[in-house]
Protein backbone atom coordinates (compact mmCIF):
# COMPACT_ATOMS: atom_id res chain seq x y z
CA UNK A 1 0.00 0.00 0.00
CA UNK A 2 1.29 3.65 -1.16
CA UNK A 3 0.84 6.45 0.65
CA UNK A 4 -1.82 7.72 -1.31
CA UNK A 5 -3.93 4.71 -0.51
CA UNK A 6 -6.13 4.13 2.47
CA UNK A 7 -7.76 1.55 3.99
CA UNK A 8 -10.53 1.32 6.68
CA UNK A 9 -12.70 -1.70 8.13
CA UNK A 10 -16.43 -0.70 8.55
CA UNK A 11 -20.14 -2.08 9.50
CA UNK A 12 -23.91 -0.82 9.59
CA UNK A 13 -25.04 -1.88 12.54
CA UNK A 14 -28.89 -3.26 12.22
CA UNK A 15 -30.27 -0.25 14.54
CA UNK A 16 -29.15 2.41 11.52
CA UNK A 17 -31.97 4.55 11.45
CA UNK A 18 -31.55 4.16 7.35
CA UNK A 19 -32.16 0.41 8.20
CA UNK A 20 -36.49 0.29 8.38
CA UNK A 21 -38.48 -0.19 5.48
CA UNK A 22 -35.08 -0.73 3.07
CA UNK A 23 -36.64 -2.96 2.80
CA UNK A 24 -39.29 -5.14 4.85
CA UNK A 25 -38.30 -8.92 6.27
CA UNK A 26 -34.87 -8.52 3.89
CA UNK A 27 -33.16 -5.44 5.20
CA UNK A 28 -29.87 -4.05 2.70
CA UNK A 29 -28.05 -0.80 3.87
CA UNK A 30 -29.28 2.03 1.41
CA UNK A 31 -26.26 3.52 -0.99
CA UNK A 32 -26.42 6.96 0.21
CA UNK A 33 -25.47 5.64 4.28
CA UNK A 34 -22.49 3.85 2.15
CA UNK A 35 -21.33 7.26 0.22
CA UNK A 36 -21.87 8.88 3.75
CA UNK A 37 -18.89 6.75 5.36
CA UNK A 38 -16.70 7.51 2.02
CA UNK A 39 -17.61 11.43 2.51
CA UNK A 40 -16.77 11.17 5.96
CA UNK A 41 -13.95 8.77 5.43
CA UNK A 42 -11.93 11.57 2.68
CA UNK A 43 -12.94 14.61 4.96
CA UNK A 44 -11.53 12.98 8.29
CA UNK A 45 -8.43 11.31 5.98
CA UNK A 46 -7.72 14.44 4.15
CA UNK A 47 -8.94 17.70 5.75
CA UNK A 48 -10.58 17.94 2.15
CA UNK A 49 -14.84 18.81 1.39
CA UNK A 50 -15.77 16.53 -1.03
CA UNK A 51 -17.85 18.27 -4.22
CA UNK A 52 -19.41 15.48 -5.67
CA UNK A 53 -19.27 12.12 -6.98
CA UNK A 54 -18.70 11.90 -10.56
CA UNK A 55 -18.99 8.38 -10.89
CA UNK A 56 -20.86 5.27 -8.71
CA UNK A 57 -21.47 1.88 -9.33
CA UNK A 58 -23.11 -0.48 -6.58
CA UNK A 59 -22.83 -3.88 -7.84
CA UNK A 60 -24.36 -5.99 -4.72
CA UNK A 61 -26.02 -4.92 -1.52
CA UNK A 62 -24.37 -4.48 1.76
CA UNK A 63 -26.36 -6.67 4.92
CA UNK A 64 -26.53 -4.76 8.00
CA UNK A 65 -23.87 -5.63 10.16
CA UNK A 66 -21.37 -7.13 7.42
CA UNK A 67 -17.93 -6.08 8.02
CA UNK A 68 -17.04 -4.06 4.92
CA UNK A 69 -13.51 -2.19 3.67
CA UNK A 70 -13.43 0.90 2.62
CA UNK A 71 -10.30 1.46 0.19
CA UNK A 72 -9.35 4.78 -0.78
CA UNK A 73 -7.34 6.09 -3.80
CA UNK A 74 -5.81 9.59 -3.77
CA UNK A 75 -4.67 10.79 -7.17
CA UNK A 76 -5.96 13.94 -8.15
CA UNK A 77 -9.56 12.88 -7.74
CA UNK A 78 -10.65 10.12 -5.43
CA UNK A 79 -11.45 6.36 -6.06
CA UNK A 80 -13.22 4.55 -3.70
CA UNK A 81 -14.03 1.00 -3.61
CA UNK A 82 -16.17 -1.23 -1.14
CA UNK A 83 -15.92 -5.09 -0.77
CA UNK A 84 -16.87 -7.82 1.43
CA UNK A 85 -14.71 -10.63 1.62
CA UNK A 86 -13.00 -9.39 -1.68
CA UNK A 87 -16.15 -9.29 -3.42
CA UNK A 88 -16.44 -5.95 -5.20
CA UNK A 89 -19.88 -3.73 -3.52
CA UNK A 90 -19.48 -0.87 -5.09
CA UNK A 91 -17.02 1.65 -6.51
CA UNK A 92 -16.48 5.10 -7.72
CA UNK A 93 -15.05 8.48 -7.97
CA UNK A 94 -14.88 11.54 -5.96
CA UNK A 95 -14.55 15.49 -6.78
CA UNK A 96 -12.80 16.98 -3.76
CA UNK A 97 -12.34 20.67 -3.56
CA UNK A 98 -8.50 21.58 -4.15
Amino acid sequence: MNSNTHIEKFHIAASHPALPGHFPGRPVVPGVVLLDRVVAAIERIRDARVRGFAQVKFRRPLLPGQAAELALEFSGSVQFRISVDAQLLASGSVEIEA
